[in-house]
C-alpha cells in the first residue's frame, strides 16, 4: 500500500534531475564549464562556501551543545529561533540582513563611520547570507548527534576528576564528530546552492559576488545551455559532497558502542 506513494515520491525527486541530465549539451560540456565566468563563479562559490562552513563550525556547534546539554532558560524558543531561517523565504533573509548591515541601518551605519566598512555587495555579504541560511542545518544536526551521546561517559569522566572542557574535548565531541561531519556536509551544500539571500543582500557582481547560482540565473536569459551545464556542475559537487560524508555518518552508527575517547577503564587520559 505504501510503495505506491513512495514509488511517486522518487520520481518526484529524480525526475526533474533526470530531465536535467538528458537537457545537458554533452558535445561541447567541457568548453561551456572551463569557460572564465564560469571558473570564476566556481571559484568564488567554493570559497564563500567553504569559509560560511567555517564560521557555522565555529559558531554552530557550541550553540548546538548549549541546546543539548546546557540548562537554557527558554531553550525551546532559542531552538525555534534557530530554525526560523529554514522556512524563511531566502530572500526575506536577504532583506532582513540589508535592514541590519545595510549603509543606512543601525548597524552598517556604525560599522562604515567607524572602520570605513561598508558590507552589502561585498564579497564579506555572500559569506554571511550563506552562513544565515546553513547555519540551522548544522545547528540541528550536532544537537541531534550530541543529544544522542551516552551521557553516562561524560559523568564517568567527570567522576575521574576530567574538568568540564575537558569532557567536551575528549568525551562530547568526538562521539558527536559524525553529526558534525554530516552538519558540516550540509551546510557546506546548502551554502554552495544559496541564491535568493545572496541576490538580495551581495547583488550579482563578477568577480565579487556572482556566485554559481546566480550565474545560472544570469544565463538563462541569453545561454540556456550554459545554465543547464553549470546546473550540471552544481549538481555534480552537491551529489559528491554528501558521498565523501557518506562513510561518515554510516560510521557514527557503528562507532556508538565503541568506547568514548579519552575514558578508559583505569581513568582519564
Amino acid at each position: 500500500m505504501l510503495l505506491v506513494p513512495a514509488a511517486l515520491a522518487l520520481v518526484l525527486l529524480l525526475a526533474p534531475l533526470v530531465a536535467l541530465v538528458a537537457a545537458t549539451p554533452w558535445a561541447d560540456l567541457g568548453a561551456r564549464v572551463l569557460e572564465p565566468a564560469v571558473l570564476d563563479a566556481l571559484r568564488l562559490s567554493l570559497t564563500t562556501a567553504a569559509t560560511s562552513t567555517a564560521l557555522c563550525l565555529l559558531v554552530g556547534v557550541p550553540l548546538a551543545w548549549a541546546l543539548a546539554r546546557a540548562d537554557l532558560p527558554g531553550r525551546s524558543l532559542v531552538r525555534a529561533l534557530v530554525t526560523v531561517p529554514l522556512v524563511l523565504p531566502p530572500v526575506v533573509g536577504g532583506v532582513a540582513l540589508l535592514l541590519l548591515l545595510g549603509r543606512r541601518a543601525p548597524v552598517g551605519r556604525q560599522l562604515e563611520a567607524w572602520f570605513g566598512v561598508g558590507v552589502p555587495f561585498t564579497t564579506l555579504a555572500v559569506v554571511l547570507a550563506q552562513t544565515f541560511v546553513a547555519l540551522p542545518f548544522l545547528v540541528l544536526a550536532v544537537e541531534g548527534a550530541i543529544g544522542g551521546t551516552d551521557e553516562r561517559r561524560e559523568a564517568a569522566a567527570a567522576t575521574l576528576g576530567a574538568s568540564r572542557w575537558y569532557v567536551v574535548r575528549r568525551v562530547t565531541l568526538p562521539a558527536a564528530a559524525p553529526g558534525i561531519a554530516a552538519g558540516a556536509a550540509l551546510c557546506f551544500a546548502r551554502a554552495l546552492g544559496e541564491f535568493g539571500a545572496t541576490l538580495t543582500f551581495a547583488g550579482s557582481f563578477p568577480g565579487t559576488t556572482r556566485t554559481m547560482p546566480l550565474a545560472v540565473h544570469l544565463a538563462l536569459d541569453t545561454d540556456p545551455d550554459a545554465a543547464v551545464a553549470m546546473s550540471l556542475l552544481l549538481l555534480v559537487l552537491s551529489v559528491a559532497v554528501l558521498l565523501v560524508m557518506r562513510g561518515r555518518w554510516v560510521g557514527g552508527l557503528t562507532g556508538a558502542r565503541e568506547p568514548a575517547p579519552g575514558v578508559r577503564a583505569g581513568g582519564v587520559r
